[in-house]
Parts: structure tokens; sequence; C-alpha cells
């Protein structure tokens, strides 16, 4: 749909239709395919989150700006470019209008992707990890924009709860602070990303995506679903990283970016990156599992609201 502006919103023609038909559709995010995983392997998983939706019972929409275009849902050429091009940006909520001006690439992160599934009117999306507030943000004021975003959508967010590498603590009260409601799926823990027990409880457990459903509509009911509603599901029992490796790892990779200068949204990437090495691969087998199980769920849970 073009816009005086000249930024486009482009939403695929089968997402379209189901969205008029109030068929279930969940958004996801594509920095995950351009910055979260590695080459060739990317394009292949990204593939398969679409297929997990499917066969979860709704319809992928994925993403990304191409072009300086806003895509809702990539066709098979768009998701190549993401996934291939070198000049892909991450952009979050701030950056897509730059990244729109110049006609560029973008991946969007959590915030910009519930943005733009909110615009577009997508009420459910799938994630990997939040982010969050970041070690040491006493002094750094370092926090995700993910946390603002959250705060002022009407979204509902699959996810295994945010990034090992963040200060969990301190996330969980600052999403109390912004008025995002968080459930635990099958779970009375909020996750930690590759372990299934961040060390922090949450204050209401679901088990099945009807009572998330529920949830929903009671939501929309009190005119309380001006923020997110986030739904933490942990990763499986078989699929967490070894304790003891994730520990070790966690504070050799903080200590490293540290020593290396490494600051702002670089870190995330920083980090990720050398857990997949560090732990020779359990962690980006963890990390694809996570997204996988995220997908799905989050189709069952669109299907159920869209009953």
């Amino acid at each position: 749909m073009p816009d005086p502006t000249g930024v486009r919103l482009v939403v695929h023609p089968d997402i379209a239709t189901a969205l008029a038909e109030g068929r279930p559709v969940v958004a996801l995010e594509s920095t995950i395919i351009s910055h979260g995983l590695p080459r060739p392997d990317n394009l292949v998983v990204a593939r398969q989150i679409e297929d997990a939706v499917r066969a979860g019972g709704a319809l992928p929409a994925t993403i990304a700006m191409v072009g300086g275009a806003v895509h809702v849902g990539l066709d098979d050429g768009a998701l190549a470019t993401i996934a291939t091009s070198d000049d892909v940006a991450k952009a979050s909520v701030r950056d897509l209008a730059v990244v729109a001006a110049r006609g560029g690439h973008a991946a969007t992160t959590v915030a910009a992707t519930a943005h733009l599934a909110v615009e577009a009117g997508i009420g459910v999306f799938a994630t990997g990890g939040l982010g969050g507030v970041h070690r040491g943000a006493a002094e750094s004021f370092d926090e995700s924009a993910d946390l603002t975003a959250l705060s002022h959508l009407p979204i509902t967010v699959v996810c295994a709860g945010v990034k090992s590498i963040l200060d969990v603590g301190a996330t969980l009260e600052r999403l109390e602070t912004l008025g995002v409601a968080v459930v635990g799926y099958g779970t009375d823990r909020f996750p930690g990303f590759y372990r299934r027990d961040s060390g922090f409880a949450v204050d209401w457990r679901v088990d099945s995506p009807d009572q998330v459903a529920e949830i929903i509509r009671a939501r929309a009911t009190l005119g309380t679903d001006d923020g997110a509603l986030v739904v933490a599901q942990p990763v499986a029992e078989d699929q967490q990283v070894d304790a003891a490796l994730h520990d070790r790892v966690l504070q050799e990779s903080l200590a490293a970016a540290v020593a290396a200068g490494i600051r702002g949204k670089a870190v995330t990437p920083f980090l990720l990156e050398r857990f997949h090495r560090e732990t020779a691969g359990e962690s980006l087998r963890a990390n694809i599992a996570i997204i996988l199980g995220n997908a799905a769920l989050a189709a069952r849970i669109a299907a159920a609201a869209s009953r």
C-alpha cells in the first residue's frame, strides 16, 4: 500500500487475505535470519520456522525491509535477500525510517517487528529471546528498546524469556514497571533462554493455548491490552545448554566484550557469536530448538484466539 512519503508497507497477498478473513497469522522477526544464525544454515532454519507456524495452524508473516519497503510476509526472493546479503542492517524502531529513506535492506528486531506487526493488524508474534536490561545498566543506562516498545504495543509475544547474557532480575522489574504482562507457559519459573530456569519465578502460569487466548480476550474486554502480553516458554529439557558450560562461557564472554570495548547494540551479536563458538555449537542448537518451539506455540495460540 503506497504512502504519501514514498515508504511502503507491503503485505503479502496471502497474509492480507488471512487477516481480512480473521484467520490466524503469526509475525516472525528477521534479525535471527540475518544476524543470529550462521550462513547457509540461516536460510534453511528461516524456512523451518515458517513451516513450524504452518504446522501449528497459522500463516507465517516474516517481517523485514527490502529495498526500502517494509514487507509483512516474505516471498522466497526476499527471504534469500535477508539471509544472504551483506548489506542488511539490524533495525530497531528508530532505524526503520532511516533505512527506508535510503532504500536499503533491514532485518527487524523484536521492537521493530512488534511495531510493524501491529501496524499490519497481526496480534501474535514469535521470537527467540527478548532484549532487556544489560548487566551494568546502573552505570551505562543500557537497555533494549524491546522493553519500551512492548510497553505500548497490543501484541502477544511468545519467547523463551530474555537472553541469559542480560540482567534478568532487572529486566523483570522493568517489565513490571512498564505494565507488560508476563505468563509462564507450562512453568512457574521465568525461562533463561538457553536454560529452562533463569533463577526467577513468574507470577502467573498457563498450560494451554486456549488459556492464553482467554487472557487475550479478557485484556481486550478490560482495556488492558495497550501493552504486550509475554508468553514465556522454556526450551525443552533435553535441548537446554549444560549449566556448567553455559555459566563458564557466559562469564568468559562478558569479560571478552569488556576487554574488546564492545558496547551498545553490538554487545548481543558479539556475545551470541562467541557463545556459538565456545560451546561448540551447543548454544546454536538450543537457539534453533527455541525458535522452532516458540513458532509452533505461537501458531496454536493464534489459532485459539481466532476461534
